[in-house]
């Protein structure tokens, strides 16, 4: 009883947060019902099932929230970003990259395509979400997201205007999605120590100068093909990650956990080689995991941050872009990310918006049955 008091008190304080941008009372009132129903351990949430929750009769009542109701998502996502802050900041957490796909019938939703989608391991015909996580000691959440709009949908005049995206919104890739979010972060004053993303970022150069430029170390994954610049045989040579992997010596090598994994720690064999030794300040480094089973199974990784940087910090960073496949599997699986039936851009924002708060309320509230991640509501805190 005095957990769902208290998980009930909470989102009470979450739903004060957003209040003010809710102008008319009823939209304000639904929005909590949305919520809630994002929260309630239910299979499918759907408007549908979202409006059953709430005692409705009809999804008319979610859907224009999501659709037609005067509200404006982004500064939602900033008190989204103010709440995850206040409760899981610190100067040593990561900004994380990453995007998720959303499975899709038809043409026409916002953005979809037969694409590739990192969740189904294939392309599909989906909606592409770009993301910002944000790991602490404290949890792991979201700050941000975009959705991303292939070439096909920037160019193509009608359609956009019939899925409502707006005039402005042209084609951006992935990275640059990506560094428009981070830019946002560090210009919130989010307190973050590192950003991580995989090799779709990381072989950006554009957002790895960017990164630099603000001051902001980082540590991205990058393929084997990636060209660095080091020193050979006193000589300054230009060559691949894989080539400059080979030169390192046996005793580099360290065996370090990145994190905690759903089978125990993730250990692995991890070394650092100093490149771009012509940079006047900083330490730069590739950065290379090998498996313990497998020696031949090797990950890459460019890095920047201060020269002193320890390698074990490297690794913590480099194991904390796990944090948001964990994010996305918990959104997926508990708020219903996915689980979405609407069409219009900005409806997606929306809800996308509203399933990010429902798992950053989960993450930060206290839960007697989970220990720093995500647990289902109690099933009476719905009502």
């Amino acid at each position: 009883m005095a957990e769902v008091e208290s998980w009930a008190a909470g989102l009470a304080q979450v739903h004060a947060r957003i209040a003010p941008r809710f102008a008319r009372s009823e939209p304000r009132a639904r929005v909590l019902a949305y919520v809630r129903g994002l929260l309630a351990p239910v299979e499918r949430k759907n408007g549908w099932t979202l409006s059953e929750r709430a005692g409705e009769g009809s999804p008319d009542g979610m859907q224009r929230l999501l659709a037609q109701a005067d509200w404006d998502a982004d500064a939602v996502r900033d008190d989204v970003r103010g709440y995850v802050i206040e409760h899981l900041g610190d100067p040593g957490g990561v900004l994380v990259v990453d995007e998720t796909g959303f499975l899709k019938k038809g043409t026409k939703s916002a953005g979809v395509a037969r694409q590739y989608s990192g969740t189904a391991g294939r392309i599909e015909n989906c909606q592409i979400g770009v993301f910002l996580g944000y790991a602490s000691t404290s949890g792991r959440t979201f700050l941000d997201r975009k959705l991303y709009l292939p070439k096909g949908w920037a160019d193509d005049a009608p359609r956009r205007a019939k899925a409502g995206i707006p005039e402005e919104v042209g084609f951006a890739t992935k990275p640059e999605l990506a560094m428009r979010m981070i830019a946002r972060a560090i210009e919130a004053g989010v307190p973050a120590g590192w950003v991580t993303g995989d090799e779709v970022y990381g072989q950006h150069s554009g957002l790895r100068r960017m990164l630099e430029e603000r001051g902001m170390p980082y540590v991205l994954a990058v393929p084997v093909n990636q060209r660095v610049i080091a020193i050979r045989g006193g000589r300054i040579v230009e060559e691949r990650a894989d080539e400059r992997a080979r030169t390192l010596p046996a005793q580099a090598w360290r065996r370090i956990s990145a994190g905690a994994g759903a089978k125990g720690p993730r250990l692995y064999h991890w070394a650092r080689a100093a490149i771009r030794p012509l940079e006047p300040q900083g330490g730069y480094w590739l950065l290379v995991r090998r498996s313990l089973a497998d020696p031949s199974d090797l990950a890459y990784y460019l890095c920047h941050g201060p020269a002193q940087t320890p390698l074990r910090e490297l690794v913590r960073v480099a194991g904390a872009r796990w944090a948001i496949e964990e994010t996305f599997q918990s959104a997926k699986g508990q708020v219903g990310l996915d689980q979405y039936q609407v069409r219009r851009y900005d409806s997606w924002y929306r809800h996308i918006t509203l399933a990010m708060l429902a798992h950053a309320f989960l993450t930060i509230t206290p839960s007697s049955t989970s220990k720093g991640g995500p647990s289902p509501a109690p099933a009476s805190s719905s009502r």
